[in-house]
């Protein structure tokens, strides 16, 4: 198996959100999104996969050693060497990917957090530091506008991830949820691992998706005309996030008890009607 298959089996995979924002994407830049989606999952999952700390510390110290391999240009791992060939085709930051690491080392940290100021640097390295270079590989003329936009729209996507594995991150000893705003709507760590949505919870739950509408409300405030055909793929992840949010609300947030989803005949029409809908848009706006 060549380093992109291996990527895009691990990243790509049916019916996920992901491979629907990969939609009409050129292959230089399905390939590298597909690497850099890949690397964040292999690197999430040395945490829920290593019960020893000391050994995920370790393989995180070795996964940092092997950035450094990257950017000298001695990649060892499918992952990098797949992201290899993009560093030089799009502004890839070593930074970014260390942050992202950085992200990954909170989990062995952290398992709960007293506010969200306290949880913002772990939504920006995990959330919005992915997101920033999504948009690199997508490509953007707004140098102040669109990372704006791109820094926003991946603290939603994390947050949204957090939101609908609250109760697996809860059975694992993780409470992203800011335990201050959890006792202000009267709930327990312990009611998150129960299989019932209470009232109570169900306003803590409504309470996060407010926020996460908040976000999006700020992503495509920042997003400038002349990048958003360009930033599809990353707009296209906004559209299936909020469209399953609206399922989880007319359900009653009921994350507790089962796992909502979207058909993939129903992503596949949301993903072809944004790229349509933006690459008229953009059409219209370079014809005149």
């Amino acid at each position: 198996m060549n380093p992109d298959d291996y990527c895009h089996d691990l990243a790509a995979r049916q019916g996920s959100d992901f491979r629907y924002s990969l939609l009409g994407l050129p292959l230089g830049q399905r390939q590298t999104l597909t690497a850099l989606q890949a690397f964040q999952l292999e690197t999430a999952h040395i945490v829920g996969e290593c019960h020893d700390p000391d050994v995920a510390r370790a393989k995180l110290d070795w996964w940092r050693a092997e950035i450094g391999r990257l950017f000298a240009g001695e990649p060892r791992h499918p992952v990098t060497r797949a992201l290899w060939p993009g560093l030089g085709r799009f502004n890839l930051p070593e930074e970014y990917f260390r942050e992202i690491l950085d992200g990954v080392a909170m989990d062995l940290d952290y398992d709960a957090y007293p506010g969200f100021t306290e949880l913002t640097l772990y939504v920006h390295r995990r959330g919005s530091t992915p997101a920033l270079l999504a948009a690199e590989i997508l490509g953007y003329q707004d140098r102040r506008a669109t990372p704006r936009f791109a820094h926003e729209a991946g603290a939603l996507l994390l947050l949204f991830e957090l939101l609908c594995d609250v109760r697996q991150h809860a059975q694992h000893g993780r409470f992203y949820l800011p335990a201050d705003e959890m006792q202000r709507f009267g709930v327990d760590p312990g009611a998150l691992l129960a299989a019932q949505t209470t009232d109570r919870v169900r306003q803590l739950f409504a309470f996060q998706a407010e926020r996460i509408r908040t976000y999006h409300r700020r992503a495509l405030e920042h997003l400038p005309d002349a990048d958003r055909y360009a930033q599809c793929g990353l707009l296209i992840r906004l559209e299936l996030a909020l469209a399953l949010l609206a399922e989880i609300a007319e359900d009653g947030y009921r994350l507790l008890e089962q796992r909502t989803r979207l058909t993939p005949l129903r992503k596949l029409w949301l993903a072809w009607r944004l790229r349509r809908r933006e690459k008229h848009r953009h059409r219209r706006r370079t014809e005149t």
